[in-house]
C-alpha cells in the first residue's frame, strides 16, 4: 500500500459526496440491519470503489454508506473482509485507514463469535476488553508502514476506555446484558475442532471469530478510537460439541440484533 494509493481513494469517495463523517461502522456477519436506522445519503457499492476489496461472503452485502445516524454523519461499511476469503491483512485494512482519511474520530465494529465462555449464552452480546491475534500475521507488517504512523503501536488498551465505559453505561440502562471479554482472532473460514477450543479457553479467550482485530490493530496504528461488540451466535463446549449450523447462526444474529443497534444508536447519540 501506498499514500497515492490511499489518497487516490479517498478522493474518489470525497468526489461521490464522502464528506465530513464523525463516526465509521463496520458491520459484521447477520448485523446489517442498523442501515434501516440511517438516513442515507450516498450509497456505494465496494466493486466500484477503487482499490477496494469485494466482499465474497454471500451475508456480506458489500456496500459502502453515508448518512445521517442519531444527528451524527456516519461512514457504514455494510460487509467486511476476512483473511479467509484470500485477501491479505493489508487489503483488509484498507477501508479503515480510508475511513480516517476521510475524517472519521472514532470507529464502532461489530461482529458474529461463538462463546468459549460458557457462562455466557447465544444470543448474549460481548464487549472486546481485549484479544487475542492468532491470525498469523499483522496488518502493519509491511515495508512502509512508517509512512502512516508508527511502526510500533503500542497495543496496551486497544480498545477505548471512554467509548466501553459508555457503552457499558447504555447496556445497564437498558436492561441489555452486556458481558465484557477476551476476543480471538482465527483464520477459518473451518470452525474449531474440540481441542481448540480447550486450547482457546486455557489461553484466555471468551470468544472466537474470525475479523475485527485486523481492523483494531490498525485503528490503534492511526490512533483512531475503536470499540467493538461480538454478538454470540453460539456456545463452544468441547464436551458437548455439534455440527456446525450457519443458518441458525446468522438466525441467532438477527433475533441478537436488535440489542445491538440500541446500544450503537445510543452510544452515537451520546458522542
Amino acid at each position: 500500500m501506498t499514500q497515492e494509493i490511499l489518497n487516490s481513494t479517498t478522493q474518489f469517495l470525497q468526489q461521490k459526496g464522502f464528506l465530513n463523517p464523525e463516526i465509521g461502522i463496520v458491520l459484521g456477519t447477520g448485523l446489517g440491519q442498523l442501515v434501516h436506522h440511517l438516513q442515507v445519503e450516498v450509497s456505494i457499492n465496494y466493486s466500484e470503489i477503487p482499490n477496494f476489496p469485494v466482499s465474497t461472503v454471500e451475508f456480506h452485502s458489500g456496500k459502502l454508506l453515508l448518512g445521517m445516524l442519531e444527528g451524527k454523519k456516519v461512514i457504514v461499511m455494510q460487509g467486511r473482509f476476512h483473511l479467509y476469503e484470500g485477501y491479505s491483512l493489508q487489503e483488509i485494512t484498507f477501508p479503515i485507514r480510508v475511513m480516517k482519511a476521510l475524517g472519521v474520530s472514532s470507529l464502532l465494529i461489530s461482529n458474529a463469535a461463538g462463546a468459549i465462555n460458557l457462562n455466557y449464552k447465544k444470543g448474549d452480546l460481548m464487549l472486546l476488553d481485549d484479544h487475542i491475534n492468532l491470525q498469523g500475521g499483522s496488518p502493519l507488517a509491511f515495508a512502509t508502514v512508517s509512512d502512516f504512523g508508527e511502526r510500533f503501536t503500542d497495543m496496551c488498551t486497544p480498545y477505548d476506555i471512554s467509548l466501553n465505559t459508555k457503552i457499558l453505561a447504555i447496556a445497564n440502562e437498558n436492561n441489555i446484558v452486556l458481558h465484557k471479554g477476551v476476543y480471538a482472532a482465527v483464520v477459518g473460514p473451518q470452525l474449531e475442532t474440540r481441542a481448540e477450543y480447550r486450547y482457546l479457553k486455557i489461553i484466555g479467550a471468551d470468544a472466537v471469530g474470525m475479523s475485527t482485530v485486523p481492523e483494531v490493530i490498525v485503528a490503534n496504528h492511526l490512533q483512531l478510537p475503536v470499540m467493538a461488540v461480538s454478538v454470540l451466535t453460539d456456545e463452544c463446549n468441547p464436551d458437548d460439541l455439534k455440527p456446525v449450523n450457519i443458518p441458525e447462526i446468522i438466525a441467532v444474529a438477527g433475533e441478537a440484533e436488535p440489542k445491538m443497534i440500541t446500544l450503537f444508536k445510543e452510544l452515537i447519540k451520546s458522542k
